[in-house]
């Protein structure tokens, strides 16, 4: 049994299916490319058959990352699979992931199918898959709820059948970790053939057990963990990649296996998943949170300043957070930028590079000194723009704001779109009210409501840079904006037409799909 565990990342489809982050083609390939950087093995890149928007998002990934296998998932159907494949055919290694349910209870109640339908159908259509490509992998949903002797027996008609990974899901967050030990030895001992293939386990967090289930596979015996970045995914989330990777490289004494992922990259994938879902990491979130490496009792300060060892377990440095806060001001170069942004993670191309330090320049009129949080913000907010603009959408021109408390709040705004400019002007309960009625007078926007209007200081200081997050809903499906400005209104004001852009991106392409 090899000693290398493959990381199995989900968050483009498990992740993204959880409810508030939900993402576009442009964000789900930003997520990919952070994914690739940090050298998963396995990107789910969607459920194909699911809608029209999901394949093409799966087959866009597929065509854009080329260092990691690319999987679609697919129930045990003929279309299904057919869908999944014509999605993944053009990846460099395209993976069909066929899935059904084996529990007693999703059996009866969900498939209406008896065990051996069930036994029957998973070795038709994993033999079915097996004709398209060599790299199949089957689920056996509710693995943990189903009975072992008819796990394993599924398990042996899909290796018959050609599969070569075996995922063992904990769909419900049932299991506990040595119950997930225990599976995963008793199916690698009875199940035939079972040294020819590789073990997975995906385990969801209902009982806030999920990287210690999956730590508990990886014990017995499982090769490929599912995970997604930051945890996300449906109810609780599923195990979080940077937890469980981080768990077996610092303690190799319990897990004496290896990745390839490339751990420095983690902080910066987390940073840019919870961009593109407007979400922020919580404080005491492990490994990413701002409170990971942060130390207030005066006894861990002393503990720390005369030995890192003493409170911490592994260092920021090792999962990418910088904690060397060089200050750079409007007398640096573009050279001592480069560096800086080489140093935080970030190789920009020369164009990428030209537009961050012209920011950075603006920056720097703006407030006293520039530090690697600003820098850092600067970089996500550029790729992260990139990546998610909608062509033909609206850009802001210029605003202007008349507020006291004695008065209704004024705003004009004027916007850019296709070389026109549009203006108008609209009272509110405040300016940012104000502002946002006036962009909606312009754009008459579909329906929607607010789920989140977040802002967040990037550093210290009254001159900081101020990071506005706005979500919006319609439809069941949410919009996400952000902005990022030492003036907060431009920042929110900016959000908001980044949110509506997508909004009346995904309007129209629903008018052109029922048309």
């Amino acid at each position: 049994m090899t000693d290398q565990v493959k990381i199995f990342d989900t968050t483009l489809r498990d992740g993204e299916q959880a409810p508030g982050c939900s993402m576009n083609l442009r964000e789900k390939i930003e997520v990919a490319r952070a994914l690739e950087r940090m050298r998963v093995d396995v990107i789910e890149a969607g459920f194909a058959i699911s809608s029209p928007g999901d394949f093409e998002s799966v087959r866009a990934i597929s065509q854009a990352v080329r260092d990691c296998t690319v999987a679609s998932l697919a129930r045990a159907s003929v279309k299904d699979i057919d869908a999944a494949w014509e999605a993944v055919k053009v990846a460099a290694d395209p993976r069909i992931h066929v899935f059904i349910a084996t529990s007693p209870i999703h059996m009866e109640y969900k498939l209406r199918m008896k065990p051996e339908e069930v036994l029957e159908q998973t070795e038709a259509m994993v033999a079915y898959a097996r004709r398209y490509c060599s790299n199949i992998q089957f689920s056996a949903e509710d693995a943990t709820r189903s009975d072992l002797d008819f796990l394993a027996k599924v398990c042996a008609a899909a290796i018959r059948a050609g599969a070569t990974t075996l995922n063992i899901p904990d769909t419900v967050g049932y299991t506990t970790p040595a119950e997930m030990r225990a599976r995963i030895e008793y199916l690698r001992a009875h199940v035939p053939g079972a040294d020819d293939v590789v073990f997975s386990v995906h385990c969801h967090n209902d009982l806030g057990l999920a990287v210690a289930n999956a730590l508990g596979g990886v014990l017995g015996g499982a090769r490929q963990i599912e995970c997604t970045v930051n945890g996300l995914g449906e109810r609780a989330g599923n195990t979080a990649l940077e937890e469980v990777v981080m768990a077996m490289r610092t303690r190799p004494d319990l897990y004496p296996v290896t990745t390839r992922l490339d751990a420095t990259q983690i902080y910066r994938s987390s940073k840019t998943v919870y961009s593109v879902i407007g979400q922020k990491a919580p404080l005491n979130k492990p490994i990413v949170g701002a409170n990971a490496f942060a130390h207030e009792s005066g006894i861990h300060q002393h503990g720390v300043l005369a030995n890192k060892a003493t409170y911490e377990i592994l260092t920021p440095e090792a999962v990418g957070v910088h904690t060397n806060n060089i200050v750079l001001g409007k007398h640096s170069g573009k050279h001592a930028v480069e560096e800086r942004l080489k140093y935080l993670g970030y190789n920009l191309s020369p164009e990428e590079l030209l537009a961050c330090f012209e920011e950075f320049k603006v920056l720097c009129d703006k407030k006293k000194s520039v530090t690697d949080t600003d820098l850092e913000a600067l970089a996500e907010q550029r790729a992260v723009a990139e990546e998610t603009a909608v062509e033909g959408g609206y850009q802001l021109d210029w605003f202007s704001v008349h507020t006291s408390n004695f008065t209704t709040a004024t705003c004009t705004v004027s916007l850019l779109r296709d070389g026109q400019r549009f203006e108008d002007v609209c009272l509110g309960d405040g300016p940012i009210d104000a502002a946002f009625n006036a962009i909606d007078k312009i754009v008459q926007p579909a329906p929607h409501s607010f789920d989140i209007y977040n802002i967040h200081s990037i550093s210290e200081g009254k001159d900081t840079l101020g990071d506005v997050t706005i979500k919006l809903m319609s439809e069941g499906r949410t919009y996400t904006g952000k902005g990022l400005s030492t003036d907060i209104m431009e920042a929110s004001i900016t959000a908001y037409i980044k949110a509506i852009n997508k909004l009346c991106a995904a309007t129209e392409q629903r008018k052109g799909e029922s048309a």
